[in-house]
C-alpha cells in the first residue's frame, strides 16, 4: 500500500470546476493583484476567525515581517519566539533588523514554555512571538500576563493552526497581531504562496493595508516606507474556496489523529502527540516522538509510507544564526524534539485503512 504525506490533488479536486470559473472570470476582469476576490476572502477568513480585520498579503513570511514592522518593531530591538518553530518566525524579526531571542519549548504541547519567556526579557525586549505548532494554540495567558506586565507585544505566529481554538476562542484574534500562512499544504492552502495577518485594531489594520502595497493608500502617494506584499486575485479565489470547507476539513484531520492515538496508544518507545486541555487541535501535522527516527522513517518509507520531519534542526543552531552564540544544549527540549520527531500521513482524505496500516507498520518496527 502507498500512503502519501498528504494529497493535496484530491482536496483541489473538490473545489476544481468552481475555481477554473473563477480563474476564468479573473482572467476576463484582468484583476490579478487584489481584487474582489482577495477582498472577499479576507471578508470570510476574518468572520471565520471571529477578527475584525484579515490583510491578505503574498506569503506567510510576509505576514510574519508586516505583523512585527507595523508594530514599530527595528534595528536594536529584541524579539522572543520558541527555538522550535519553523525559520520563517525568525525572518520576521530579522526583516525588521531586530534581533531573535529564542526560548525552550513546554514538553508536552511543543509550544513555547511560558515559563522560559521572563528570564529572557532586556531593556531591548519589544514583542513575544507565540508560535501555534503543528495545529496546537501556545498557552496564551501566562504568556499574556508577562507581555502585560512587562509591556511588550504578544503577536501570535498561527501558519499552521486555522481556526484552533484557545479556551473557546479561535487563534488569529488572541493578540495584537497575528500571521497566517496558505502554503499549499497547510490545513487552508492556496494554489501557490498566500498568507494574511489578522487583527483586531482598526488603526493597525490600515497600517499593514498601507505598508503591503508600498506604503500607500492612494496610488502615487506614499505615507509610509513600504513593500509589495500584495495577494494575487488568484490565490484568494482559490482560499474563498477552500475556506467553505475548512470546519469539514479540520474534522476529519481531527477524527484521523484520534484513529492514530487509539491504535498507538501504550505503544513502547512511541511518544504521542497530547491535546492540551486549553485547547482544540487541528492537527496540521501528526507528530510522534520515538528515538529511533531515521531508522522508523526508513523502513516506513521501503513501505510505501510517506513522512516528514518538523523540524530538524532547532532554530538556535542553524547556521545562519551562528553569530547568537547559542551552543547545544541550551534548550534541551527543542533539541530531543528536533532529534526524535516524525510526521506521520496526515490529511483529510486519509482512510481507516491507511491508518491502520501506518500503525501496524509501526507496531512491527518496534517489534525487530
Amino acid at each position: 500500500m502507498q500512503v502519501p504525506f498528504t494529497d493535496l490533488k484530491s482536496q483541489n479536486n473538490v473545489i476544481r470546476e468552481e475555481a477554473l470559473s473563477s480563474i476564468a472570470d479573473i482572467i476576463d476582469n484582468s484583476s490579478f493583484i487584489l481584487g474582489k476576490a482577495v477582498t472577499d476572502f479576507e471578508s470570510a477568513f476574518a468572520e471565520e476567525h471571529e477578527v475584525k480585520h484579515c490583510i491578505a498579503v503574498s506569503s506567510g513570511t510576509d505576514a510574519n515581517h508586516l505583523a512585527l514592522w507595523a508594530q514599530d518593531i527595528k534595528s536594536g530591538d529584541e524579539v522572543i519566539m520558541p527555538a522550535n518553530t519553523f525559520i520563517a518566525t525568525a525572518w520576521g524579526a530579522t526583516l525588521c533588523g531586530a534581533k531573535p531571542v529564542f526560548a525552550d519549548c513546554h514538553g508536552k504541547s511543543y509550544n513555547i514554555d511560558p515559563e522560559k519567556i521572563e528570564e529572557k526579557i532586556t531593556d531591548k525586549t519589544k514583542a513575544v512571538v507565540a508560535v501555534h505548532l503543528y495545529g496546537q494554540t501556545a498557552d496564551l495567558d501566562p504568556i499574556r500576563e508577562i507581555t502585560e506586565r512587562k509591556n511588550i507585544l504578544l503577536i501570535e505566529d498561527a501558519a499552521q493552526s486555522h481556526i484552533a481554538l484557545y479556551k473557546g476562542k479561535k487563534a488569529g484574534g488572541l493578540s495584537s497581531a497575528a500571521s497566517f500562512s496558505f502554503y499549499p499544504g497547510k490545513n487552508l492552502g492556496a494554489f501557490g504562496e498566500g498568507g494574511a495577518v489578522t487583527t483586531n485594531d482598526d488603526e493597525l489594520a490600515q497600517r499593514i493595508r498601507m505598508l503591503r502595497d508600498h506604503g500607500s493608500d492612494k496610488k502615487y502617494y506614499h505615507k509610509y516606507y513600504g513593500h509589495n506584499y500584495r495577494m494575487e486575485g488568484i490565490q484568494g479565489a482559490a482560499l474563498g474556496l477552500k475556506l467553505k470547507h475548512l470546519e469539514t476539513w479540520t474534522e476529519k484531520r481531527r477524527a484521523a489523529a484520534a484513529k492514530y492515538s487509539e491504535l498507538l496508544r501504550g505503544t513502547e518507545r512511541i511518544i504521542l502527540p497530547e491535546e492540551m486541555e486549553y485547547g482544540k487541535h487541528v492537527y496540521h501535522l501528526y507528530v510522534i516522538r520515538i528515538k529511533e527516527r531515521e531508522q522508523l522513517q526508513k523502513y516506513l518509507n521501503a513501505s510505501g509510507i510517506s513522512t516528514g520531519l518538523h523540524y530538524p534542526v532547532p532554530l538556535h543552531l542553524q547556521e545562519c544564526f551562528k553569530e547568537l552564540g547559542y551552543c547545544k544544549k541550551d534548550f534541551p527540549n527543542s533539541e530531543s524534539l528536533a532529534d526524535e520527531c516524525l510526521s506521520l500521513p496526515m490529511f483529510p482524505g486519509i482512510s481507516d485503512e491507511q491508518i491502520s496500516y501506518v500503525s501496524d507498520k509501526i507496531k512491527h518496527f518496534l517489534k525487530g
